[in-house]
C-alpha cells in the first residue's frame, strides 16, 4: 500500500509551551496548523512514524538511521526537562530499509549512532501527535551531504520497504526555512532568505517535487535552510503518486520561516515519478555533451569507463591529434555526478610524456584513488559530467591583488605542504577564499609562511 500520509513540518523548540513560556503564542498560527496535522495522523492511525531529522546523527556520505529497540529524549537543553518522550523504533521495517540500502548499494543503515537520545527534530514533532495519538512506533534517520538526487532514492528505497512490509506509516519531514528572514533573528537577515522561502512554499503547495531535486544548491546555503533534503525524502516516499495536497500556514515571525503541508497519496500516476524523469533529462544532456565535446574529455571519458568496467588501463592513444601526443601540460580531470564533485585529480606541472598520458593517468585517479570519495561504480557511469582542464605554467605571485578567482588557479605552498585550487570554482567568490581553501587542502597551518602562484587553464568540457 502507499504511504498514509506525508507531513512538512517545523521544529522550533520555542512552540513547546513549557519552553516558550508564552512567547510561542507569537507563532500561533504554526500551533495551530501542528494540532490539525496531528489529529489528521490520528484519524490515518498508523503502524509506525517515520520522521527525518537534520538534527539527528548527521554524515557527509551517509543516511544514519537510529538503531536499537527504543530511545529517549527531552528538552532539558531548552531548559524544560520534564517534557520527555519514551519511543519504541519499528525495528523490523528499519532492518527491511537496511536491507534494501545494502540491496541497491545505497549509503544508508544504522551504523555510527552519535547519540541515542532523540533530538528536538524529532521530539517537536512528537509533542503534538502524541498529545491525540498515542498508538504507533517510531523510525528516526537524518539527512546527509549526499545529493539532492540520493535523497530522493532513499525515499525510494523507504517507500519499497514500507511496500515489502505492509506497514500502515505516516512520513514526518521535519525541517525549518531559511534561519535568515530578519535582522533580529537567530541569524540576521540575508536577501536570500525570503527568496528561499517563497520558492520552497510555491514549490510545496503545487506539489512540484521535481523541482526540490534541481533547487539551486548555492540559495539553499545562503539562506541557512534546515529541512531541504528531509522534504525531499518525504517526495521519494511518494513517488509515482498522485497526491491530495493542503497548506496550512506559512510564518517568519521569529527569523526563521516555519512551513506545515500534507500530502495523502491518491492513485498512482507515471508521470509524477520525478526522479526517472530528471535522469532522463540528464542523460539526454550528458549525450549530447559527449557528442560535441573534443578530445581531450573524449579520451577521459573513454578511459574511466574502460578501467570502470573492465579494469583496463587505456592505451589506445594512435587516433588522437598531435597536440595530446607531442605536448606537455599539467591536466586536471573532474568529475561531477548531479552536480556535485565526485572525483578530482590532477598534476599542476606536467609529470609524464605528453598530455594524453597525463590525462589517462588522472582519469583514473580522478574515477577510483580521489581519498575524498568512494571508486566510482559502473552503474553512476551514464551520470558523469567529465571537465578536463589543460594548466598553464606557474607564475609567482607578489601581490594578491593582481589575483582573481574566476580567472586564476592558484597553489599555496610552504617548503613541504601544498595546496592547489582551479579557477572559477562554484560558490568561490573572493581571493580570499581561495587562499584559504588551498591552505585547508594543504594542511598549512594559518601561521605558516607561504609562497603562492598562479596559473590560467583551457577548460575543455
Amino acid at each position: 500500500m502507499p504511504v498514509l500520509g506525508a507531513f512538512v513540518v517545523p521544529h522550533p523548540p520555542l512552540i513547546i509551551p513549557e519552553i516558550g513560556r508564552g512567547r510561542e503564542k507569537s507563532i500561533q498560527k504554526t500551533i495551530d496548523s501542528y494540532k490539525q496535522i496531528a489529529n489528521k495522523i490520528k484519524e490515518l492511525e498508523p503502524d509506525t512514524i517515520i520522521i527525518s531529522s537534520p538534527h539527528s546523527t548527521m554524515y557527509s556520505d551517509y543516511v544514519h538511521i537510529s538503531p536499537g529497540i527504543n530511545a529517549t529524549g527531552t528538552f532539558k537543553n531548552f531548559g524544560a526537562e520534564e517534557v520527555s518522550f519514551s519511543e519504541t523504533y519499528d525495528i523490523e521495517l528499519v532492518n527491511e530499509i537496511e536491507k534494501l540500502a545494502n540491496k541497491h548499494n545505497f549509503p544508508a543503515g544504522t551504523k555510527g549512532e552519535k547519540d541515542k537520545n532523540l533530538d528536538h527534530g524529532t521530539m517537536v514533532p512528537l509533542h503534538f501527535i502524541r498529545e491525540v495519538y498515542k498508538k504507533g512506533k517510531i523510525i528516526r534517520l537524518g539527512i546527509s551531504g549526499l545529493s539532492y538526487q540520493e535523497h530522493y532514492i532513499l525515499g525510494q528505497i523507504i517507500k519499497e520497504a514500507i511496500d515489502n512490509l505492509n506497514r500502515r506509516v505516516v512520513y514526518i519531514a521535519s525541517g525549518d526555512l531559511s534561519h535568515c528572514l530578519k535582522e533580529d533573528g537567530p541569524y540576521g537577515y540575508v536577501k536570500e532568505g525570503p527568496i528561499y522561502d517563497k520558492k520552497i512554499m510555491e514549490i510545496l503547495e503545487k506539489k512540484e517535487f521535481d523541482k526540490l531535486i534541481e533547487f539551486d544548491k548555492d540559495l539553499c546555503e545562503k539562506a541557512r535552510e534546515c529541512g531541504h533534503r528531509s522534504f525531499i525524502i518525504m517526495s521519494g516516499v511518494l513517488d509515482g503518486y498522485n497526491v491530495d495536497s493542503n497548506v496550512y500556514s506559512h510564518e517568519d515571525i521569529t527569523g526563521v520561516g516555519y512551513g506545515i503541508c500534507s500530502y495523502i497519496p491518491k492513485e498512482r500516476n507515471e508521470e509524477r515519478k520525478f526522479l526517472k524523469k530528471y535522469f532522463d533529462k540528464e542523460t539526454d544532456r550528458l549525450n549530447h555533451k559527449y557528442q560535441n565535446t573534443d578530445e581531450f574529455v573524449t579520451l577521459a571519458k573513454k578511459t574511466i569507463e574502460l578501467y570502470i568496467k573492465e579494469g583496463i588501463k587505456n592505451k589506445e592513444t594512435n587516433y588522437l591529434p598531435d597536440n595530446l601526443l607531442s605536448t606537455k601540460a599539467g591536466i586536471f580531470v573532474s568529475i561531477h555526478k548531479f552536480g556535485k564533485l565526485r572525483g578530482c585529480i590532477g598534476t599542476i606541472f606536467p609529470v609524464r610524456n605528453c598530455i594524453a598520458e597525463e590525462i589517462i593517468e588522472n582519469a583514473i585517479s580522478a574515477a577510483v584513488h580521489d581519498y575524498r570519495f568512494a571508486p566510482i561504480t559502473e552503474k553512476e557511469l551514464d551520470y558523469l559530467d567529465i571537465n578536463v582542464d589543460e594548466l598553464s605554467e606557474l607564475e609567482p605571485v607578489y601581490d594578491i591583488n593582481t589575483l582573481d578567482p574566476k580567472k586564476y588557479g592558484i597553489v599555496v605552498s610552504t617548503k613541504e605542504k601544498r595546496g592547489v585550487l582551479l579557477p572559477d570554482i562554484e560558490g568561490v567568490n573572493t581571493v580570499e577564499e581561495q587562499i584559504e581553501i588551498c591552505k585547508r587542502k594543504g594542511n598549512i597551518n594559518p601561521t605558516e609562511e607561504i609562497t603562492i602562484e598562479k596559473f590560467t587553464v583551457i577548460r575543455h568540457k
